[in-house]
């Protein structure tokens, strides 16, 4: 499954191999910039765009800020974005701490919205190669609010490949979700590759659709596929993502482009 599409939290996700198996040896900086696109069964679709800022103190401390607009059909909103990551410990066992919160205000149709999404994780990495994630996810968007803990683990089979799966369950509120994955990366000299699947009963909320577009309670089937490409003379990186999902009959298609661009070299 992946989360609600915030614009840091999949730049995040492309820079993770980089905090769990250790690449930067320097703080950096990133400047991140997303557009996106979406169409929806009987709507217009929407649209997004984002700007972040990314910065890594060491390799084991990141922190992101960051503002962002989305639409989808007669729903519009904006939010800003803080999240960040400390990962402690050394040798065969090493524990990553991870935060993020978006909060925001829009309106959907006639009548306005809030928007308040807080997430905290624990990520064990053990031997280089298998980590565990624990996460609690609290989604407060329009009407729809609870919980949403998650669990996933993920192998590195080698460097360059790297297998997760996960599940998450909506605890309270009237979420209804549900939710099955599994994705695959595969990593390269400059060019990464991942999709993945996810599948279960979802709210719209998990897809970032506003409010009685698609009725709760019924089962998603999603897909996605990306690609990232790094270039180490101009220091930039740039990434597309391709996201289609089939809510019991609504189906949502996006497109995502994400350009990431280092502003400080390691020194």
């Amino acid at each position: 499954m992946r989360s609600p599409s915030f614009a840091l939290i999949p730049m995040l996700a492309l820079l993770a191999p980089c905090g769990v198996w250790g690449a930067d040896s320097t703080a950096t900086d990133r400047i991140a910039v997303s557009a996106s696109g979406s169409t929806l069964t009987g709507t217009s679709g929407g649209a997004g765009e984002s700007l972040g800022w990314l910065h890594n103190f060491d390799p084991d401390a990141l922190i992101a800020l960051g503002a962002e607009h989305q639409s989808i059909s007669v729903a519009h909103w904006t939010l800003g974005s803080l999240a960040g990551a400390l990962t402690l410990g050394s040798g065969d066992a090493r524990y990553t701490l991870s935060a993020e919160a978006h909060e925001g205000a829009g309106d959907n149709g006639p009548r306005t919205l809030h928007y308040s999404i807080e997430a905290a994780g624990i990520t064990g990495t053990y031997f280089h190669r298998l980590s565990v994630l624990l996460e609690d996810r609290r989604i407060d968007v329009d009407t729809t609010h609870g919980n949403l803990p998650k669990i996933g683990l993920s192998y590195l089979w080698s460097p360059h490949w790297l297998t997760s799966v996960s599940f998450a369950d909506s605890v309270s509120g009237n979420l209804g979700t549900r939710l099955g994955s599994v994705r695959v990366d595969k990593y390269g000299n400059a060019v990464n590759v991942f999709g993945g699947l996810a599948y279960g009963p979802a709210s719209p909320i998990i897809l970032n659709i506003q409010g009685d577009i698609v009725a709760r309670g019924h089962t998603l089937r999603e897909g996605y596929l990306g690609v990232s490409r790094s270039f180490a003379h101009t220091r930039h990186e740039v990434s597309l993502i391709a996201d289609y999902a089939d809510l019991s009959g609504s189906k949502k298609a996006t497109l995502t482009l994400n350009y990431i661009f280092h502003v400080q070299a390691g020194r």
